[in-house]
């Protein structure tokens, strides 16, 4: 018999992200980014089915055996927690479990930039963080409501599927709803969440109208909301959020985002040079008077670019390009690295080669020549 516990543990110790199973294979763990196949015998059908069951109540596993689907968290004592999923492929069980370290990691640990600080204690609004499938989204959130727990006297309302880290309360008042335990659903969740008093509501994510509805409105209303979307960077998080709605309700709902958006932050995750592991590059649009104009006028959406590239001296913001290029001066990741994960490559490799527009001084800090503003805490350290 196969012991998932033992798999898991092995998947720690190999500082792995996830491990995937699946019949006529062997287990596979994603370490920094890359696929391993393990040195394991190859799962039978068998195995993955006694899988599922160590890893599922019999209700969970009526539940997948109906759905043939099942989002799930999964604590091993000692460990660590795991987000798991099973599903069905070509007629038998495979699965996916992501590691969740059990210590929240502060924003300076996973080497966020402290501007996100200021915007996790901002007292109203909406924050989107944003990214691909496993780029970090999970723990910057955990990070930011960590640090409201630390610093203010709220109550927070998570709604996740499933409850990924646990919080204690500190000087905050922590309640966690998971889907599908606390919950049916996301909108159920929702509902009523605005008479159960809290500062503020993290919704794991936004995956249809109704639920970025009652986010933006909870966000009017005085709240402060986060939650994430599957979007690469500001631009897509924009048309993300309008493409929720008929065409007939775009302009309301530019009004209403413009009013209600407090920042967006979208990462990627890049290899480190000098060492194992990964390190984020981040996105990072902060609201002001001209970005909110560009949001309401869609004829002036495609300057929130040129906003962000500029708006890093006052307000912290920062394109994903400027942040590889400083990861890439401070020597954390190789030249190759940062170019296969800048969004304009091009524009990249000539400013890597010190070709640049006379007039263009937006690049200076991350290039090294400038003076270190919001974007790192006035010090120069990341």
């Amino acid at each position: 018999m196969i012991n998932l516990q033992a798999l898991l543990k092995e998947m720690v110790n190999l500082r792995a992200s996830d491990l995937h199973l699946k019949v006529q294979g062997p287990p596979v763990f994603r370490i920094d980014g890359d696929l391993r196949r393990s040195d394991l015998p190859d799962l039978g059908k068998e195995d993955l089915k006694d899988l599922a069951e160590q890893a599922l109540s019999p209700v969970q596993m009526e539940t997948l055996e109906r759905d043939l689907g099942i989002d799930f968290a999964l604590m091993v004592p000692g460990v660590a927690r795991f987000r798991g999923n099973i599903h069905t492929q070509r007629g038998t069980y495979a699965m996916t479990y992501r590691c969740v370290p059990m210590l929240i990691p502060t924003l300076d640990e996973i080497n966020m930039p402290a501007i996100l600080e200021e915007i996790a204690l901002k007292p109203r609004g909406l924050v989107l963080v944003t990214g691909t499938v496993g780029s970090g989204k999970s723990t910057t959130l955990a990070a930011m409501i960590n640090k409201i727990n630390e610093s203010k006297s709220s109550k927070v309302i998570t709604i996740e599927d499933p409850i990924e880290y646990l919080h204690a309360d500190k000087r905050g008042f922590i309640v966690q709803r998971e889907v599908g335990e606390d919950t049916p659903d996301y909108a159920a969740a929702l509902k009523h969440v605005l008479r159960q008093d809290p500062n503020v509501i993290l919704i794991g994510e936004i995956r249809d109208q109704e639920t970025m509805h009652i986010a933006l409105t909870a966000a009017n209303t005085g709240h402060l909301v986060f939650s994430t979307l599957h979007t690469i960077d500001a631009m897509q998080t924009m048309n993300r959020v309008i493409s929720f709605y008929p065409p007939h309700q775009h302009k309301e709902i530019r009004f209403l985002l413009a009013a209600s958006l407090q920042a967006v932050v979208s990462q990627r995750l890049v290899k480190l040079a000098a060492s194992a592991g990964r390190t984020p590059a981040a996105e990072i649009l902060v609201c002001n008077a001209a970005v909110r104009d560009y949001i309401v006028d869609a004829e002036k959406t495609a300057l929130i670019r040129t906003a962000i590239q500029e708006g890093f001296t006052e307000y912290g913001m920062q394109t994903f390009d400027q942040s590889l290029m400083r990861l890439y001066k401070a020597e954390k990741i190789s030249f190759e690295e940062a170019l296969s994960s800048a969004s304009n490559p091009s524009e990249f490799d000539l400013r890597a080669r010190g070709i640049e527009a006379t007039s263009d001084t937006s690049w200076e800090i991350f290039e090294g020549k400038g003076t270190p503003s919001l974007i790192d805490g006035g010090d120069g350290s990341s």
